[in-house]
């Protein structure tokens, strides 16, 4: 399985401002002018440990999910929440020749945690001998950072203002503060099935 991000968060999205409004507040101090590029590169790397924590996509954006086989012939987990649509479904040769998947024979089962893409009356269907399947899907909780949930919204900000604040310290601390990881947990995806049917 490989994931790989389609379209990447617009700098537009990002909170640059409740960022440096945040870190002034913390360090009773101005920040060094021209620090944009430095605190947008803080809050893409706290979205994605956070989302990497959680297997949510905090803003919304399209993703390729490449697959050798189903993992189960009747549903196939996405690997991201929330997922508002699949975009396409295509079966890959193995010279490399693609087929999209009519529509019909899938649908999404939209899940705060588990996201399924399932065959309608039917199995989904086999991909080539050799080859793979590759979906294409749009997951977050939607395009602008208001439409994040409160308490994810708060741990991006700390976790940027960590990175910030330790920027210099060589990466000697390690794992997520105490104050993210409790701010996170009610959205961690819980492994209850020890790998097997999603």
């Amino acid at each position: 399985m490989r994931l790989t991000e389609e379209t990447a968060v617009p700098g537009t999205a990002l909170p640059l401002d409740a960022l440096k409004d945040h870190l002034r507040l913390g360090s009773g101090f101005a920040l060094v002018p021209d620090q944009d590029g430095l605190l947008e590169s803080h809050l893409r790397a706290a979205i994605r440990a956070i989302e990497g924590r959680i297997a949510k996509a905090l803003i919304a954006r399209r993703f390729r999910l490449v697959l050798e086989g189903w993992r189960d012939a009747d549903a196939q987990g996405l690997p991201l929440a929330p997922v508002t649509a699949v975009a396409e479904v295509m079966l890959v040769d193995a010279a490399g020749v693609s087929s999209p998947v009519a529509p019909g024979r899938y649908r999404l089962i939209g899940d705060t945690h588990r996201p399924r893409l399932a065959g309608t009356g039917a199995s989904l269907p086999a991909p080539p001998q050799g080859g793979r399947i590759e979906i294409l899907f749009d997951a977050g909780f939607g395009p602008d950072w208001g439409d994040v949930p409160a308490d994810l919204r708060q741990a991006v900000l700390l976790l940027a203002a960590e990175f910030y604040e330790y920027r210099h310290d060589g990466g000697e601390r390690g794992g997520l503060p105490a104050r993210v990881q409790a701010l996170i947990e009610g959205w961690r995806q819980l492994r209850i099935l020890g790998g097997g049917r999603r």
